[in-house]
């Protein structure tokens, strides 16, 4: 897996730039790991997340869907317009929160952190434009775009329509030194309403699809990663043939560098890297760990988790109350007397908030573990007397 004697990445701490992001997964294509992306929905899930890499001293991803982003916001705010036109505000306005809790508390855990923006459908593209503009105006402050990464998802469109899309974003994204993820090829399962049923042979990307999508963003920027289907599915599914016949094949992925590095060969292009483009693995819950080692190999440098720490949240809920529930039926005594004693320290939300937090940030480090990013960052020198360098107590919102 892991190269377990590299040096750990050289970055400060706080959300990364696009130029730092691809400088990131340079460091992991090159020494065999990958850094798993979380899709969070709120500043506890960021703030799980977060600790977990602390921890672990290891780089993370946060990232943020459509209607995470909403949630995050508060449902309470319409997802359109006042012109009832479908703007996706409320995605667009969870999103920019969610970015700037980051940005304002990365920092003081100590972590590089890509802030990144998760499947982006066409139909969804009002929440992408909403989220550029944000980045527009926060660069013309801070010189930095708000987010490091965004990622399209047109797979559901033809190819062209999908690389032509992608192409025309990654030149507005290119002038903040935004990454840019795209996906080519099918992921089964649903996301954000992105739902794929089809034929089992269309969850499988070619290497002619890669080597279109990488001539094409290359000659934009080095900023990109693509999200490449080899047969797997967002969250936990049956596959499309109903008896799980559809297998992970991640050894294709292998092949499709190959492919790319003798058509940039052949265009007398140098490539001296066995593995030229970046690669990304969605539906990453519930896959054999072999499956995800393989996928490392052939230069995965992303995986997405959502599923399996949403599960893991609510199982520390689940504990806690199974653990606590004498004393969770009222506020003033047991489930079957009335001794008066008070239950608040019981039901405080503090309390069992925090009980889905520490489940979910161990499930965060199980998924580190995998992927050999676990000691891949060397937090900042302390200075003597154990005292960090950067102040506790100065949590302003800068780049």
């Amino acid at each position: 897996m892991s190269d377990s004697k590299a040096d750990p990445i050289n970055l400060p701490p706080g959300v990364l730039t696009g130029d730092q992001t691809k400088t990131l997964f340079d460091h992991a294509r090159k020494h065999g790991y990958a850094i798993p992306a979380f899709n969070c929905t709120s500043s506890s899930t960021i703030n799980c997340v977060l600790e977990a890499a602390r921890d672990s001293k290891s780089p993370i991803i946060v990232q943020v869907s459509t209607s995470g982003a909403w949630f995050y916001a508060g449902k309470g705010i319409k997802n359109e317009g006042a012109d009832k036109k479908k703007t996706l505000e409320g995605s667009v306005l969870g999103a920019v929160a969610a970015a700037l809790h980051t940005r304002t508390m990365a920092k003081f855990y100590g972590v590089p952190v890509v802030m990144h923006s998760d499947h982006c459908a066409k139909k969804l593209l009002p929440w992408f434009d909403g989220m550029l503009e944000a980045d527009e105006e926060y660069f013309k402050t801070f010189g930095v775009a708000l987010f490091s990464s965004h990622m399209l998802d047109l797979s559901e469109e033809k190819d062209e329509e999908n690389i032509a899309t992608c192409v025309k974003y990654f030149k507005r994204m290119a002038k903040m030194g935004i990454f840019l993820e795209m996906e080519i090829g099918k992921t089964g399962g649903e996301e954000d309403g992105v739902k794929h049923e089809g034929a089992a042979d269309e969850l499988f990307t070619s290497p002619e699809q890669i080597w279109k999508v990488h001539k094409a963003l290359s000659a934009i920027s080095p900023n990109f990663s693509i999200a490449a289907a080899f047969g797997n599915f967002h969250g936990v599914y049956k596959a499309p043939d109903g008896a799980n016949a559809v297998k992970l094949t991640p050894e294709i992925l292998g092949k499709h560098q190959a492919y790319i590095k003798e058509m940039l060969t052949k265009e007398a292009k140098k490539c001296d890297l066995d593995k030229p483009t970046f690669l990304v693995m969605h539906g990453g819950s519930g896959s054999e760990k072999s499956e995800i080692l393989e996928a490392v190999k052939n230069g995965v440098v992303k995986m997405n988790v959502d599923t399996d720490t949403q599960w893991a949240y609510w199982c520390g809920v689940h504990k806690y109350y199974q653990k606590n529930s004498d004393r969770l039926w009222k506020q003033l005594g047991g489930k079957d007397n009335d001794d008066g004693l008070p239950n608040k320290k019981k039901y405080d939300p503090r309390v069992w908030i925090r009980a889905a937090e520490g489940s979910m940030s161990a499930r965060v480090i199980v998924a580190l573990k995998d992927l050999g990013a676990i000691g891949m960052y060397a937090p900042a020198p302390e200075l003597k007397g154990g005292k960090p360098v950067a102040p506790y107590i100065r949590a302003i919102v800068k780049p």
